[in-house]
């Protein structure tokens, strides 16, 4: 039987890549959503792979959502933590709301989502789990004092919960990816872009499917000995 996988932010970008790579590999892939009911909409059609709508970042909302996934797909056996959002700007300027909502969704929902589904995974003896970090948690970035917070808190919560995890079977990774090809990166003027690019010894962006195979591979009932690591996909742009 395929095993079940989990993917939050699952529908565009590099959530839906992931979810795509994950499919290919043999798994049964559950995506889900935030917001944007006409791309999952597409996304399923497109994929048949099953989209939920709720707010990651509310652990109530992630209770609910939980109990009907399993319900009606069954106990997630790989989850794929990769929802996220960005309220830039200096500290400054950045308002209370902004810190909260990009803590409580890029982290929160990280443990949100671990906590309503480790209990299983532990009885079962198995489980992946891929937190998606940055290069910009590792790096920091003017104007993302939030976001890099965020982000480097999902590097110490991956360390920390694999420890946890591994006399059970368990594997907790995160993947750290540096500037990808995605809408949100394609937004950026295009001047902008162009500095970015020159500063990646590999000479161009990163696709969505760089992110979607270093997943696969983490996920892998093969990937037993790899715990509490970070695997950084960003080119060279930053090496740690």
């Amino acid at each position: 039987m395929a095993r079940i996988a989990l993917v939050t932010g699952g529908t565009r970008g590099i959530g839906a890549e992931i979810s795509v790579a994950l499919q290919d590999a043999g798994r049964t892939v559950v995506a889900t959503y935030a917001s944007n009911c006409s791309a999952a909409e597409t996304f399923t059609k497109e994929t048949g792979i099953k989209s939920y709508k709720f707010d990651a970042s509310n652990f109530e909302d992630c209770s609910e959502a939980l109990k009907k996934i399993v319900a009606e797909a069954g106990p997630i056996e790989i989850l794929v933590n990769n929802a996220g959002i960005s309220r830039d700007g200096t500290l400054q300027k950045m308002t209370r709301d902004m810190w909260d909502a990009v803590l409580d969704t890029n982290l929160g929902s990280c443990y949100n989502l671990c906590k309503l589904t480790f209990d299983a995974m532990k009885d079962a003896k198995f489980g992946r789990i891929v937190n998606v970090g940055s290069m910009n948690g590792q790096a920091g970035q003017y104007g993302q004092v939030n976001y890099a917070a965020a982000k480097s808190g999902i590097h110490g919560f991956t360390k920390a919960l694999a420890q946890e995890g591994a006399r059970f079977g368990i594997t907790v990774n995160a993947i750290a990816p540096g500037y990808v090809d995605t809408e949100m990166v394609r937004a950026v003027p295009p001047e902008v872009l162009q500095k970015i690019i020159a500063r990646i010894p590999v000479g161009r962006l990163g696709k969505p499917g760089d992110i979607a195979r270093g997943v696969v591979f983490l996920t892998s009932d093969e990937s037993d000995f790899v715990t509490g690591s970070t695997l950084s996909i960003n080119g060279g742009q930053h090496m740690y």
